[in-house]
């Protein structure tokens, strides 16, 4: 079916916990984040965008639809995609590429729900085996963009929920408790100004962990961290988030430091001496946002815009 009139918008997406591990089969937990999206449409649908942009946007959407009607027809309508591309199709979107916001993981649930065939229709508290099918189709959808992929960033951008990811196998989508949550915590990102790229520094992880002694860190102090980071902000226990996101930061900065903006490890060294915020990685990191958590944001946000820093919430209590 042809393009319907009233676009889907999708949002970006922010792994919380889990970057890295994940690979390894520790828990992770992503959510949705509205302040960044994209949405199917025409050029010269409305006017009102940026032309050049539209129309780069356009050959792309080609280019990918190359490849959907050479490796995946009997999952998209790639027939009704290419016409409706050829009268001018694109993704307008304002979430940023090399980001680690799930540009892509937007687009491919935006194709899927618009051109996909027999859809697994989105929804709160799928069941897993459902769950698992759409993974596998967005993993394939994806591959395009990365090379590899494990189908959740689109994941969640299609179903628009948190959700919690106990093993590449056991997905759910989740609640996070507002509990013990005041007015001045807050969930933040920082713009290094810069992209990432995300598959050199997954080899390069993995090239790490042949290291014995690293792998064995990994595994004993990486992973249950990472858990405990989960499960302690899942139940509201902020006292031991706290604790639990502190040696997690400090974790990142001594085995991860390749893969932290040279400019930002002194910030990242400031948060854990003065205790006021703490840094970690968003996504693959190398750049694009650096993730913050703190208690005091009124502060926290003052402080790191002195020093020329973009500071945007992800999420503030009222």
């Amino acid at each position: 079916m042809p393009l319907s009139k009233k676009n889907s918008v999708y949002y970006s997406k922010i792994l919380l916990f889990g970057e890295y591990s994940i690979l390894l089969n520790s828990n992770g937990l992503t959510i949705p984040y509205a302040h960044f999206n994209g949405s199917l449409d025409f050029i010269n649908a409305s006017g009102y965008t940026d032309l050049d942009f539209a129309k780069e946007s356009n050959q792309q959407l080609k280019r990918y639809a190359d490849f959907l009607g050479k490796n995946c027809n009997e999952i998209i309508d790639t027939d009704t995609l290419q016409a409706d591309i050829d009268k001018g199709l694109y993704f307008e979107s304002s979430i940023p590429e090399g980001y680690g916001l799930g540009s892509s993981g937007a687009l491919v649930a935006a194709i899927y729900k618009e051109y996909g065939k027999n859809i697994i229709k989105a929804k709160a508290g799928l069941e897993n085996i459902e769950t698992q099918k759409l993974k596998s189709i967005f993993s394939i959808l994806e591959s395009y963009f990365h090379g590899k992929s494990s189908g959740i960033d689109p994941l969640l951008c299609y179903l628009k929920y948190p959700l919690f990811i106990k093993d590449q196998q056991n997905i759910s989508s989740i609640g996070i408790s507002r509990k013990n949550i005041k007015s001045d915590d807050a969930v933040f990102i920082v713009n290094s100004k810069q992209t990432g790229k995300t598959a050199p520094l997954v080899d390069l992880f993995m090239t790490k962990c042949l290291n014995p002694i690293y792998i064995e860190k990994i595994k004993n102090e990486l992973i249950p961290t990472t858990n405990k980071c989960i499960h302690s902000l899942l139940q509201g226990d902020i006292s031991s988030f706290y604790k639990n996101l502190k040696l997690l930061s400090k974790f990142q900065l001594e085995y991860l430091k390749e893969m932290i903006p040279d400019e930002f490890l002194k910030y990242w060294e400031d948060g854990i001496a003065k205790n006021h915020y703490l840094l970690k990685l968003c996504g693959s990191g190398g750049g694009g946002y650096i993730l913050g958590f703190t208690r005091e944001f009124s502060k926290v946000k003052i402080e790191l815009a002195g020093h020329g820093l973009e500071v945007i919430p992800v999420y503030q209590e009222f």
